[in-house]
């Protein structure tokens, strides 16, 4: 089995329980990874037969565009619309860290990790 990974994506996206997140929005790295077999791109050089990072990448893009409530909401769609999109991926891993969360103190990000 192969991996792909898109690492240190980042959006502005207005995802969260609070009605300032939902307005004002805020900063989102995401990390992904997919598992699936490679071997006919390795051998064919041919982006036709490779899980194509670009389109993986705009399946991620718009999927942090719809705005939710919960961060857990938005790994299982993105999750969900990526195996849609490319039914061959076998495993696939997904991290969604919003910085600085509006949690009443200092806090880096508030990270979910998601598995297909």
């Amino acid at each position: 089995m192969n991996r792909i990974e898109l690492v240190g994506m980042q959006f502005y996206a207005y995802h969260g329980c609070f009605e300032e997140e939902q307005i004002i929005g805020n900063k989102f790295v995401v990390n992904f990874w997919a598992e699936a077999d490679m071997s006919l791109p390795a051998r064919t050089d041919n982006i036709e037969d490779a899980l194509n990072y670009q389109e993986v990448y705009n399946v991620i893009k718009g999927q942090m565009a719809i705005k939710s409530h919960l961060l857990e909401n938005v790994a299982r769609r993105i999750l969900d619309a990526v195996k849609e999109r490319f039914p061959y991926i076998e495993n696939a891993h997904i991290q969604i860290d919003k910085l600085n969360p509006p949690l009443g103190g200092q806090v880096y990000a508030s990270r979910v990790t998601m598995d297909l």
